[in-house]
């Protein structure tokens, strides 16, 4: 009888028990705009750690219109409400469509990076790519800026979040902007390949 008392315990602890987080700090791209949230790259992330056996649950704190500058004053909240292990930032693609200076974006990115680490949070952090009329030097010089900021940090780097999804006119959507929901499971490969070593590191 013990026994079975002792079981039940153990099941009821584990059960409760809270599995560690992974905070997504992003804008449209990952607040699944214009398609259903369930099918958004956030939750199909969350069933592909599932589906590989890994306990981390997956907080979405992206809000469709976000800068930078709007993410780095949301993430001291977001850091002490949810506690993540890791954080992955998606941001910067409304600074680079607004024209903002590349040295606010750098500045923002730099603080909401350095507030993570103050948490003792992993880094994640997923470039951007502007759309072909924005020009190149200035596409080039974006890019250039999140992989300064991955260096500079020694933080991993996704350098293109829409890798084989925006130049396929069939996978976004009619702003030309946003993927369809078809395109979401691409865009998380693209992001889990940064991931997974991650989560192998720590479940060692």
């Amino acid at each position: 009888m013990a026994g079975l008392v002792q079981e039940y315990n153990h099941t009821v602890f584990a059960a409760n028990k809270t599995p560690p987080g992974i905070l997504v700090l992003g804008d449209s791209l990952s607040a699944a705009y214009g398609i259903n949230i369930n099918e958004g790259w956030v939750a199909l992330m969350q069933q592909e750690i599932i589906s590989q056996g890994y306990d981390y649950k997956v907080i979405n704190a992206s809000v469709s219109g976000d800068t930078t500058r709007t993410g780095l004053n949301r993430i001291e909240s977001a850091l002490k409400s949810h506690k993540p292990e890791i954080v992955i930032i998606a941001l910067g693609a409304n600074d680079g469509l607004r024209g903002l200076v590349f040295s606010e974006i750098e500045n923002s990115l730099n603080s909401i990076i350095e507030r993570c680490k103050k948490n003792q949070s992993e880094i994640l952090l997923v470039g951007v790519r502007l759309p072909p009329n924005y020009g190149a030097v200035y596409n080039r010089q974006f890019a250039e800026l999140y992989s300064q900021l991955a260096f500079q940090n020694k933080i991993t780097l996704i350098p293109k979040m829409l890798d084989q999804v925006a130049d396929n006119r069939n996978l976004m959507q009619e702003d030309g902007m946003h993927p369809k929901a078809e395109a979401q499971s691409q865009v998380m490969k693209n992001i889990w390949s940064g991931l997974k070593p991650m989560l192998e590191k720590r479940n060692k």
